[in-house]
């Protein structure tokens, strides 16, 4: 069936209701602007079977409940899709910021974003996808099936709109009656997550980069010897002879198969890295073969593509081709044979260094196969490189170990990379910000179709603190994929590296987490068979709640909720926490720690859970079971548990074991027993623990034998207050006698200082972060009316930096800022920081920013070198400074974007990123404005000077950023004669 036909309006621009007809089941519909364009879109990517998109299902006469409009004009499609006042959106797949999205705006381009912020609006992967709760708490899901780039839209009302290259289908999943039941269908579409092997869902330990195989033993030894859970030790890049894919160092690895057998024999796994850039170098086997094959990525002259990365000049496997799949998949079958347990593909969104878009020209040309699309640039496949990179080494590891799972971790990816791999949140920072953050990405990931996903646990990038440390394992532990990860250069992140009280409370962390093992693969179980989450917000226990719509501090693994602390300064036990509706037990496993997160558990629900004399050396844990009991206002609960041999294929045909549980209380008497089973896997013979929990972690012990009925005498009423009030005392008492964390900073390696939590300034239009301790750098810029972050940031560079020579990082740029003066309000100002720096020899650099409350749009730095003291043996005031003002701005369209500005002498300018670094002076210089262009956005950032004082202007276009520096003239300071520059910010729409 059909709906309304667009009406179109002129030969160049078209609009109106989109036609529709309803796809795979019912309740899903697929819309396009015309019956034409439903003919002229490309095929499904993201659909598991493409095929399905594309057929109606006959004899369904159901109207759509939200029926989208659409605008066509200038080769782009605009998408609206209106829903009620009050509406909460969520998903848009891996994304920084706030778990609900609603008024935020993002863009599916895979990028490398290292060291993103909140305000990033391009990461790693692409989902356009948005999961939308109305206020009535039924959901509906909304899919732009489009590979290219997309804008996602939710800033204005309850709307959400799509804008990318014509033509594209719109898929709605609902509305059904939760968000869970949108996941569901939505999964039906695009595919569940591949069943993980159980063991990958222990704790994980990587670093860029363990750099020997005598490393990587000592790290495995430390692990057995502390006593601290792991299963899975992982190669980064240095593991290659010259960074080549498929070779190992013949120093530093000669024996792979023999580390790999000294792992598993320590019961570890290992896990490799493979990138996708292969050198560029006759005589190596890689590139000979795909050379003889054809099989590279090529230019718009049709000529293989080269791009700079890790080995140096390489060229890139078009992935896109079946017969480059199938190369890739016999080198990772080779590959995988022996002593590689799992495949990390990295960099793959693709990244390229040395450019200013930081991946390949899109007019590079992929050769398509045609149920994908065909002959394409690269603009269309962009998006999808990764996950087909993933697919293909999915495949090689199945053909290398056909009775095992896979297990690829990928950091690119795409709506369907599920079926293929699992994913982490980047190169995060270590940080409080970064460690609150991963909680909602971790979620949104899952709203988006990804179960199986979690951060660099304690920040890759910089050095955590014990106290950020600790907290983020406890956390971290919780999280479906869970894994440390730290960057080179870096102090080390293992779980014993911050001192023995952060090392105590990884270690009951972990202890925790393999503890739940048992719920965490029930839970993968059904995330396989049917779609449903792993880890949830917590509003998915009552979508109705719209106060839960928010909270971030918070999610669900099944009826199990966690409520952890992500503030430096903010103790978990001291602030009460927001339950949903209903009976919530609270309970530990008599290891709480004011650093690890409470645990409450759902009223008429009953969890398994390993005993406590498990091993940490992989494998089955072991043979006896324990199942947590709470009991709902009717005394009644009932849960799963689903068990296989944890790894390979015969779950697939009936080789699994799911059990139902029951409890009822009837009088005194509490009965536990199994209701139903499936599966042909036999029950173990095995001794089966019952706590009842009574809240405040007390509870009521219990012992039979798995598959017996237990019947458990319940205590008085007064001895029930008792057990309660004892349960509760010896909790304070764990907690008040815990041993806390200190809370020290780390110093003297790279990243000094990322743990400090940034002071913000938050007036009219702008939200600005600064980190007085690393150079008084401004972290972040954001644009609150755009949702627009403008700069590219972390801690130990880039942002906003300050130099007083015109050598390019000299003085000020590191040196430590004391804060002068906070929260002035005073003079017509609503925000102002003072920050000075010492840069020795009697001067400082001296900057004030502030926002003024007669115009809230624009912010103003003045800065300058200021002459104070005269330092004996310095030079004092004789030496020559130049104030050099260096921003570094994020290019979200790198090729759409150019600087314009008019000169002193009246010429006009637009400065291209090919054009290269440019300087201007004397009368070319900018008549005291220039901005920085968004064709895409239609937006630019202007930046308002002082003629009189600025003496030059410096364009630098980097690898997706520029900077627009601003130079006063070089010379001798006084206290009466300073060096400055006041200079002001704003953003503008072009006309």
């Amino acid at each position: 069936m059909a709906g309304h036909e667009g009406a179109a309006l002129d030969s160049n621009k078209r609009s109106g209701k989109m036609v529709f007809e309803p796809i795979l089941e019912q309740g899903v519909f697929r819309f396009d602007c015309s019956t034409d364009d439903r003919n002229a879109a490309f095929p499904s990517i993201s659909f598991e079977n493409p095929v399905v998109r594309d057929t109606p299902i006959l004899n369904v006469h159901k109207i759509p409940a939200y029926i989208p409009t659409f605008e066509c004009v200038m080769g782009q499609q605009v998408v609206n899709v209106e829903f009620p006042p009050g509406t909460s959106f969520y998903g848009t797949g891996e994304v920084s910021g706030p778990l609900e999205r609603t008024g935020k705006r993002i863009f599916t381009w895979n990028t490398d974003a290292w060291g993103y912020g909140a305000g990033t609006t391009s990461l790693y992967q692409s989902h356009p996808w948005v999961l939308v709760v109305l206020p009535d708490g039924e959901a509906i899901g909304v899919l732009a099936d489009t590979t290219r780039r997309c804008e996602i839209d939710l800033g204005k009302g309850s709307n959400v709109k799509f804008v990318s290259p014509a033509s594209y289908p719109v898929i709605t999943f609902g509305p059904f009656a939760s968000p869970t039941d949108v996941l569901v269908s939505f999964s039906r579409a695009v595919g569940t997550i591949f069943m993980p092997p159980k063991w990958a869902l222990g704790y994980h330990q990587c670093r860029w980069s363990y750099d020997s195989d005598e490393r990587v033993r000592e790290i495995a030894r430390t692990f057995r010897e502390k006593d601290i859970p792991c299963d899975v030790i992982w190669m980064d890049i240095d593991y290659m002879d010259g960074f080549r894919c498929f070779t190992f160092n013949q120093e530093r690895f000669p024996d792979p198969k023999s580390l790999g057998d000294y792992l598993h024999e320590n019961g570890f796994k290992a896990i490799w890295m493979l990138d996708p850039g292969i050198k560029n170098e006759k005589g190596y086997f890689v590139y000979d073969s795909g050379s003889e094959r054809d099989i590279w990525v090529q230019t718009a002259d049709g000529k293989p593509f080269t791009g700079e990365v890790w080995p140096g000049p390489c060229v890139f496997p078009d992935f896109t081709q079946s017969r480059a799949r199938s190369w890739w998949t016999d080198l990772v079958k080779d590959f995988s044979s022996s002593s590689v347990d799992g495949i990390w593909n990295d960099m793959n969104e693709p990244a390229v260094f040395k450019t200013v878009t930081k991946t390949m020209p899109e007019s590079n040309i992929h050769r398509g196969d045609t149920e994908l699309g065909g002959c394409q640039n690269h603009s269309y496949y962009h998006n999808v490189y990764g996950m087909l990179m993933a697919k293909s080494t999915y495949d090689g590891m199945m053909l290398a170990k056909e009775k095992k799972r896979p297990f690829v971790l990928t950091r690119a990816g795409f709506v369907g990379s599920q079926r293929y791999a699992a994913t982490w949140t980047g190169d995060n920072l270590s940080t409080w910000e970064h460690l609150h953050m991963s909680i909602p990405m971790v979620l949104q990931l899952g709203l988006s179709g990804q179960p199986l996903s979690g951060p660099d646990i304690g920040g890759y990038a910089g050095n955590a603190t014990p106290k950020l440390f600790g907290r983020w394992m406890g956390i971290g532990s919780m999280f479906p994929f869970c894994r440390g990860h730290s960057e080179t250069g870096t102090k080390g992140h293992e779980p014993w590296s911050f001192g023995q009280e952060c090392e105590e409370v990884c270690r009951l962390a972990l202890r925790r987490r393999y503890r739940i093992l048992p719920l965490l693969y029930t839970l993968f179980y059904f995330a396989h068979t049917r779609g449903t989450p792993v880890a949830a917000p917590t509003f998915f226990a009552d979508p109705k709640d719209l106060e839960l719509r928010t909270q971030e501090n918070s999610f669900m693994l099944g009826p199990l909720l966690i409520h952890a602390s992500t503030g430096k300064d903010e103790e978990l036990y001291g602030t009460r926490h927001k339950l949903p509706k209903g009976i919530w037990h609270s309970f530990d496993f008599e290891d709480s720690h004011p650093d690890l997160p409470a645990l409450y558990l759902k009223g008429g629900s009953i969890i398994p859970v390993a005993t406590p004399s498990l091993n940490v050396d992989g494998g089955s844990r072991t043979d006896d079971l324990l199942l947590l009991v709470a009991l709902d206002e009717h005394g009644k609960a009932e849960g799963l548990l689903y068990e296989d041999d944890g790894d390979g294929y015969e779950f697939s045909k009936g080789g699994y074991l799911l059990t139902t549980y029951v409890a009822e209380r009837l009088s005194s008497v509490l009965t536990v027993k199994v209701l139903k089973s499936e599966g042909s896997w036999e029950r173990p013979n095995r001794r089966l623990h019952v706590q009842l929990l009574l809240g405040k972690c007390s509870m009521i012990d219990a012992w039979c034998t798995d598959g017996d009925v237990l019947l458990i005498e319940l205590p008085s009423e007064s001895k029930l207050l008792d057990l309660v009030s004892a349960g509760e005392n010896q909790w304070k008492s764990r907690l008040e006698n815990a041993t806390r964390i200190p809370d020290l900073e780390v110093s003297g390696q790279k990243g000094t200082g990322l743990s400090y939590a940034p002071i913000k300034l938050k007036s009219g239009d702008w939200i600005l972060k600064v980190v007085p301790w690393v150079g008084g750098r401004i972290l972040s810029m954001e644009h609150l009316p755009s949702g627009t972050q403008w700069l590219h940031s972390r801690i130990d560079v880039d942002g906003y930096e300050e130099y007083s020579g015109v050598e390019y990082r000299s003085a000020g740029c590191s040196e430590e800022y004391s804060v002068i003066e906070r929260d002035m309000e005073q003079a017509g100002e609503v925000e102002a920081l003072k920050l000075e720096g010492d840069i020795r020899g009697g001067l400082v650099l001296a900057r004030k920013i502030h926002i003024s409350k007669e115009n809230p749009k624009v912010f103003r730095i003045d800065s300058a070198i200021v002459a104070r003291n005269v330092g004996a043996g310095s030079g004092g005031f004789s030496r020559l400074v130049c104030l050099r003002v260096h921003p570094t701005f994020n290019l979200l369209h790198p090729t759409e974007s150019y600087v314009s500005f008019t000169a002193i002498n009246g010429s006009k300018h637009e400065v291209w990123p090919e054009s290269g670094d440019q300087f201007f002076e004397g009368d070319s210089l900018p008549n005291g404005e220039w901005m920085l262009v968004d064709k895409v956005l239609t937006l630019a950032l202007v930046n308002r000077f002082n003629t009189s004082e600025v003496h030059k202007c410096l364009v630098h276009w980097g690898t997706g950023t520029v900077n627009l520096e601003l130079w006063s003239e070089e010379r001798p300071v006084s206290k009466e004669t300073p060096v400055q520059i006041s200079h002001e910010y704003q953003v503008t729409g072009l006309l």
